[in-house]
Order: C-alpha cells, then structure tokens, then sequence
C-alpha cells in the first residue's frame, strides 16, 4: 500500500485526475470505478478541468458505480446515479450508456439477481482499471459496514444509523436516508487492478489509521486494502495526523521515481 500525504483536496484531486488522465492516455477503453460523498469530488473537477481545456477524453472509456441506494424514486437528485451524472457525466464526454450502476428497480429476491448481473457487467468489461473509493469514519468502504465479508460479492447491505446520519447531510434530515442499498462487495473492489482511496479531514484520521496501520480485519473493512497489490491512499494532513509512519510516508513519495506514477 502507497500512501500519499498532500497539501489538501485540491492537490488529491490533481494527483489522482492525473492519474486517471494518464490511464486512459493509456488505454483509452480503461474502466473506471467511480465512487459517491464528498472525497472523490476534487477528482471529478480536475477531471472536467481537463476535458474543457482539451486535455482529456473518456470518450472510449467505461465507468461502474460503487453502490446505489434502495428506495428512491428514479429522479431523486440524491440518487448516486444522478449525483455522477451532476458531478462528472455532464462535464466529460462518456458516451450514451457508459457509465452503469446496479439495477435498484426490482424488489425483494429480485435485487440478488440485479446484483450477480452486476457482477456479471463488470466482468463482462474486463473488470475495473481504477477504483475510486473514500472511507468512512467506522472504516466502511462503498456500503461495507463492519462486519462485512472480506470476500464479499455486490449485495443489499443495510445502513447502519452511523452511516445514515454521515449521509444526513445530503438530505433535508436523516429520516430521508434510505435504510438499504446495493453495494459492490469488498471482494469485488479488491478485484479492482488500482484501488484509490481519499479522504479528507480530522474526522477520517481515526479511519485512516485504521485501515492503513491497523490489523486487516471484517470490522475495519478499509483494512482490506492492505491485501491489495495496488493500493494507494491519498489523504491531507489533517486525515493523516493518526498515522504512525507519516513521515516514512512523505519522505518515499518524495522520492519515488517519476516514471512509476502513482
């Protein structure tokens, strides 16, 4: 695992839409994993940043969502369908039906079988290129409460009222946060080639220390990314203040050679 200490979100989003820039420079039909919340949101600008200026076509790629509340009506605004296409699809040039999430229509049993089609989807791609993902402050990733599988595969998950009430602030009060979701699996993240993680901020220190220094455990799904051979965690200074080999951190990034990327 890389971790990455910079100066705030803005940096991330520069470090990492670089990256994303550099894949698909690359491979122009690169899949992307695109994460929800406030800490991929630096990314998407420099993103949108890039294609205005001209420097950055997703005109080939793919993109797959991490997970998708149950519940919603389909014109929700807080919908994450509808928050990629706000916050990235508008701004870049994915083509029509490029980026997919879980089929949340179905009820019941049905939503198993929304999910192995899921899964399906995505290996029907080539699997994920680049997985976008942040943290929560119990170490959840995507909706992978503690507790949660290891080897999990895309399921319904149900909230915990912790994480309904992080999400609170994306609706007009906690009572509007569904109470279920489809998410892909912490197995199935892992089988992402590069894993991303940000986040941002005092609240995530605890977190970050966690998943990066902690033990690998279900009940800091986060650690998981410690089993990854391409993990990288970009974090500001107030996110990375639990971490017990900062500096260790920060003096390797400083030099890691320019040829290796992120």
């Amino acid at each position: 695992m890389e971790v990455v200490i910079v100066a705030g979100a803005d940096a991330a989003g520069r470090l990492v839409g670089g990256a994303i820039a550099d894949l698909v420079g690359r491979r122009p039909g690169a899949v992307l994993g695109l994460a929800t919340g406030s800490s991929p949101l630096p990314v998407y600008a420099d993103l949108a940043r890039r294609h205005a200026a001209g420097e950055l076509s997703l005109g080939s790629a793919r993109a797959f969502l991490l997970d998708e509340y149950v519940g919603l009506p389909p014109d929700h605004p807080q919908r994450y369908r509808a928050f990629i296409a706000r916050e990235l699809e508008r701004h870049v040039d994915f083509a029509p039906g490029a980026v997919q999430g879980p089929d949340v229509r179905a009820d019941g049993p049905a939503l198993l079988d929304a999910c192995a089609a899921y899964e399906a989807a995505i290996a029907a791609a080539g699997g994920i290129d680049l997985q976008l993902l942040g943290v929560g402050s119990d170490g959840h990733i995507g909706f992978n409460e503690p507790g949660s599988s290891l080897a999990s595969r895309t399921r319904p998950k149900t909230l915990t009222d912790s994480t309904r009430a992080d999400n609170a602030r994306f609706f007009a009060s906690v009572d509007q946060v569904p109470r279920h979701v489809l998410t892909q699996g912490v197995g199935t993240i892992l089988e992402a080639r590069h894993l991303v993680l940000l986040a941002f901020g005092a609240a995530k220190a605890a977190a970050v220390a966690q998943a990066v220094e902690g033990p690998v455990t279900a009940m800091v799904p986060a650690t998981a990314l410690q089993l990854h051979p391409h993990a990288t965690v970009v974090v500001d200074e107030a996110a990375a203040a639990g971490l017990a080999l900062a500096e260790y951190y920060r003096e390797t990034w400083a030099h890691k050679p320019d040829w290796q990327g992120l």
